[in-house]
């Protein structure tokens, strides 16, 4: 996951230093008064989705398969302990049931 999320930052990042050096040659427009850096974050994030997309399609589906991996597991756990606690309920209640019966 990690792996993927570094990926999508480099993309990123290097879209933001293309678009950055378009805006200041003149070839892609500016932003309208003091909103140039804004408008060349955007324009980053615009062009870097749809590369990121096609180009991590691969990592993007390792990371969900540890994702569900993880998930699947965690959901295994907490079946787990609800039953031993379902258990160690109908014990306690087995052993009150049986005390009461004695000491009548």
């Amino acid at each position: 996951m990690l792996r993927y999320t570094l990926m999508r930052l480099g993309i990123f990042a290097g879209c933001l230093v293309v678009v950055w050096g378009l805006v200041y040659s003149g070839v892609a427009p500016r932003g309208l008064g003091d909103s140039n850096g804004m408008w060349v974050v955007l324009l980053a994030l615009v062009i870097s989705a749809p590369i990121s997309f096609v180009v991590l399609r691969k990592e993007r589906d390792r990371a969900s398969v540890q994702i569900v991996q993880k998930v699947d597991r965690v959901k295994a756990n907490l079946e787990a302990n609800r039953s031993q606690e379902d258990d160690a309920a109908d014990e306690s209640a087995g052993a009150q049931g049986q005390a009461s019966s004695q000491a009548s």
